[in-house]
């Protein structure tokens, strides 16, 4: 969930050069499937982690390359663990 009117400015994160260097470090990028709720305050990301630590530090603030953009847009988050069955 994101911040009301803050979907610009996560995006402007996610899709500069320091957001993709840090998201690389996390998730294989060409396999990272996206939406966003029309009300732009839900965002969902479909992605293949490669280091859970370093997703859950990119999201709970103790990444500092992603906290203060993080600290601003982000009201709360979930991730949850697909498996093939």
């Amino acid at each position: 969930m994101l911040k009301e009117g803050q979907f610009p400015k996560f995006m402007s994160f996610m899709q500069s050069d320091e957001g993709i260097a840090e998201r690389k470090n996390i998730a294989d990028l060409s396999k990272t499937i996206g939406t966003v709720a029309p009300d732009q305050r839900k965002v969902m990301f479909k992605i293949v982690v490669h280091d859970m630590d370093a997703l859950h530090a990119f999201l709970n603030g103790s990444n500092q390359v992603s906290k203060p953009v993080f600290d601003a847009v982000m009201e709360s988050y979930e991730i949850y663990e697909l498996n093939q069955v």
